[in-house]
């Protein structure tokens, strides 16, 4: 489920793809001869697995349907079956309706779903569950030989971080494609700008700035009998174990635009600070509701990154690079350096740009693969969670040998008590 508000999107398909409706589906509809068998350049029916199907999941589904039309909808998974019955009844109600083949034996539920999925003789898979399941999902569709795409970001701790960049390379050995969900690579504007800057247009850049200031998100109330783990699941934006808190879960957007600036060389150190100042009431879990931090280069270079979930506060949503002949305001398109630019051309669908590559890239035997960059700007979000929390000065080094692992005691019915709200100056590195 994608949880960002993001300007500048032509489509917002991702966020808000689930509509009402009261039709509901009660079984697939079968496709004829996808007995065929798959090669690069082939006209095989390729089989699509959704692992999360939220909003952000359903869009993406929808969307790889559209990117290659010998592609099948063939298995489902979701912590919930309501999720999926939702999910199948927003895409019949789409034109790729008739490519939707999912019986009841290939939906499967709970937190492991993504074990069903993975095995039912599905091509591609598309993980779109919280973030903390992400590093075993990738790890299993690998081994398995599938092809990936990874919504952001790809793990909420640096020993999940380590467990997708090996299995990252193991894809690429396999000829296997690993896409991701950081969409605004995919932005023919915005790629436009960074072309332009890393051409020299704004000279060499010496500092940077990046603001996510966002209003508040939903919540769920925990109904009676709810286990503590359902109400969590429910709920995952506000529980780091699952979602890495919003700096990595949605600032990681622009986190991303800052490693991409600097040509995916990370950051040597961090230090920043956050808090959790209004949203304090239990079912907000543990989080954050803001962050600044301060990310250094090896070059001197300093960024500077804040974002925000508070009700009733200013918003903004960009990037500014500034270089020693000018500046870049990503989001705003435009370039005033050697030359004034600003982007005039046709815009297209990130999201759907994401899907056409991959797809492509498969059929070519090309295969696309993320996993340096996915794994860099999700590291770079943990690295700064982890100086906000502790109050310390974090280095690129500690962050990705880190040992905190977030993975719960169980994935059951037990209690799972909610972690204390970080205090900065007590909470210790790990």
């Amino acid at each position: 489920m994608n949880t960002n508000s993001v300007p500048g999107a032509t489509n917002h398909t991702r966020r808000d793809f689930l509509k009402s409706s009261a039709a509901a589906v009660a079984g697939g509809v079968l496709l004829p001869d996808f007995a065929r068998s798959l090669h690069p350049g082939g006209s095989a029916v390729l089989k699509v697995g959704l692992v999360g199907c939220g909003g952000r999941g359903s869009g993406a589904a929808l969307q790889a349907l559209k990117a290659d039309q010998e592609t099948v909808l063939w298995a489902m998974g979701d912590a919930f079956s309501d999720r999926i019955d939702g999910s199948l009844a927003a895409l019949a109600e789409e034109d790729v309706g008739s490519r939707i083949d999912v019986p009841t034996e290939r939906r499967f539920t709970g937190p492991l779903c993504h074990e069903g999925v993975i095995n039912s003789g599905v091509d591609v898979v598309i993980l779109c569950s919280p973030p903390h399941f992400r590093p075993i999902q990738i790890e299993a569709a690998v081994k398995a030989g599938k092809h990936i795409f990874a919504e952001k970001p790809v793990a909420v701790d640096a020993p999940g971080v380590r467990r997708v960049m090996a299995a990252c390379k193991e894809a690429q050995a396999k000829k296997l494609a690993v896409v991701s969900g950081l969409c605004w690579r995919y932005d023919r504007a915005v790629r436009e700008v960074f072309q332009r800057v890393h051409g020299g247009e704004i000279g060499d850049i010496i500092a940077m700035q990046a603001v996510y200031n966002a209003q508040g998100l939903w919540s769920k109330p925990k109904l009676a009998g709810m286990s503590d783990l359902d109400w969590q699941l429910r709920n995952w934006l506000y529980f780091t174990w699952l979602s890495g808190d919003h700096i990595v879960e949605q600032h990681i957007h622009s986190l991303d635009k800052l490693m991409w600036a600097m040509k995916d060389e990370p950051p040597v150190r961090a230090v920043g600070s956050g808090g959790r100042q209004v949203r304090t009431d239990p079912v907000f879990g543990h989080i954050f509701d803001h962050f600044n931090i301060t990310y250094e280069w090896a070059s001197g270079v300093k960024g500077f990154s804040s974002c925000r979930q508070i009700d009733g506060c200013a918003t903004e949503t960009n990037d500014h690079l500034f270089g020693t002949h000018g500046r870049a305001s990503v989001l705003s398109f435009a370039v005033d350096g050697k030359t004034k630019w600003r982007f005039s051309g046709e815009k297209n669908d990130m999201y759907q740009q994401e899907h056409d590559e991959l797809f492509a890239s498969i059929r070519k035997g090309e295969p696309i693969n993320n996993g340096d960059y996915m794994c860099k700007s999700t590291l770079m979000a943990i690295m700064g969670r982890m100086a906000a929390y502790t109050g310390q000065m974090i280095t690129w080094e500690q962050a990705l040998n880190s040992k905190e692992d977030l993975t719960p005691p169980h994935y059951g019915s037990g209690p799972l008590p909610v972690p204390p709200v970080p205090m900065p100056g007590l909470t210790k590195f790990y």
